[in-house]
């Protein structure tokens, strides 16, 4: 199975299943001497964790992060950094139903006419599960951006047709995480999580989005032909399970914009904090990026999520010879991902920048 491996630079190689023994990940890379914090890693991962909510999956795992090399005192030594995250809660018979069965919008057909053999439990390789590796790496990738002074911060902006009110400069990160729907807009908050509520009664599901913006990023990362900031960063969030669409600086809006409305104004080059240089602009439609290359400003995004595919009320499907047959769902589903994916998105923009950061400081040796 080839693709289990993301980055140039600064890469992650993940490994697991979702009901296997262990799921893991391998950094390779990563700068020597740069401090790490467990606690900090540790935290990332629990923001991610199932059970937070009346909403989400009540699948109890602890996600502790067990770091086998690569960190010592504290400190990255420049070697491989390998570590496991341990499958406790795992229930395969709850999948015994499904070893025949190809569910509505999952990739069992997919998988097994490519491999000639899936594992049915929970989606095996294919899980969600798998993400828990990513934002563990992506953790480790906040510490060497924090050396730079790059911030990210993520947010849920909509679920299902509820929609957020506020723009990107009212955005205050402190209150992302003070709702169990990681919506920083508390009148939208209570209105999605009803709105999850009333699916759940119904055994149904729901999609959302959820932006993104990076702060402080220095201009100059990105490389100009197919390696571009933005399609790496699309690549990123596209490989994250149940995205369908993503968009950056004016979007899809900006095609119905003219020329003379959407160009960005420069207004001079100025030094930020960390003595970089950037260019400062009337407007930021360009979403930071110019030509696939960072240009200084702000970088922000949106990432749409399809409903979880997964439905507690039975579905029309077929089975592996192709006869109809009624599908009874069983397991611990969430009602909707996006919640649980801000952390997911933050973990893959910095394994994005990461990379193209410590790309970016080899390209001037």
């Amino acid at each position: 199975m080839a693709g289990n491996t993301f980055g140039t630079v600064f890469r992650l190689t993940t490994f697991g299943e979702s009901h296997g023994t262990a799921i893991g990940g391998v950094i390779d890379g990563c700068p020597a001497g740069v401090v790490i914090s467990t606690k900090f890693i540790q935290g990332f991962l629990d923001r991610r964790k199932a059970g937070q909510s009346g909403t989400a999956s009540p699948r109890q795992e602890s996600d502790l992060i067990e770091i086998i090399s690569g960190i010592f005192e504290n400190k990255t030594t420049g070697a491989p950094i390998a570590f496991l995250i341990k499958n406790k809660d795992h229930r395969p018979e709850d999948y015994e139903q499904l070893k025949n069965a190809f569910r509505p919008s999952h990739a069992d057909f997919s998988w097994n006419i490519k491999y000639g053999i899936r594992d049915y439990r929970g989606g095996g390789r294919s899980s969600a599960r798998e993400t828990a590796i990513r934002v563990a790496a992506g953790a480790v990738a906040m510490h060497v951006l924090k050396q730079a002074g790059i911030e990210i911060t993520a947010w849920v902006s909509a679920i299902g047709t509820v929609s957020i009110s506020k723009s990107l400069t009212d955005i205050s990160p402190s209150d992302i995480y003070s709702n169990e729907v990681r919506c920083p807009d508390p009148n939208a908050a209570v209105q999605m999580i009803e709105y999850l509520e009333e699916l759940k009664t119904r055994g149904d599901t729901a999609g959302g989005i959820i932006n993104c913006i990076i702060k402080n990023a220095p201009a100059g990362l990105g490389e100009p032909v197919f390696d571009k900031l933005q399609a790496d960063l699309a690549k990123a969030m596209l490989s994250i399970n149940a995205v369908k669409g993503f968009e950056y600086g004016s979007g899809f809006s900006g095609s119905a914009m003219k020329g003379s409305e959407h160009n960005d104004i420069p207004e001079g080059i100025y030094i930020n904090e960390a003595g970089s240089a950037f260019l400062k602009t009337m407007t930021n439609y360009s979403g930071g990026i110019q030509g696939g290359i960072t240009n200084g400003q702000d970088i922000y995004f949106r990432v749409a999520f399809k409903p979880v595919s997964t439905l507690m009320k039975d579905q029309q499907t077929i089975d592996n010879t192709g006869q109809p047959i009624i599908l009874k769902s069983r397991g611990r589903h969430d009602v909707c991902v996006v919640p649980r994916a801000v952390p997911i998105v933050e973990a893959m923009t910095a394994l994005v920048l990461c990379d193209h950061f410590l790309r970016a400081k080899l390209s001037r040796v």
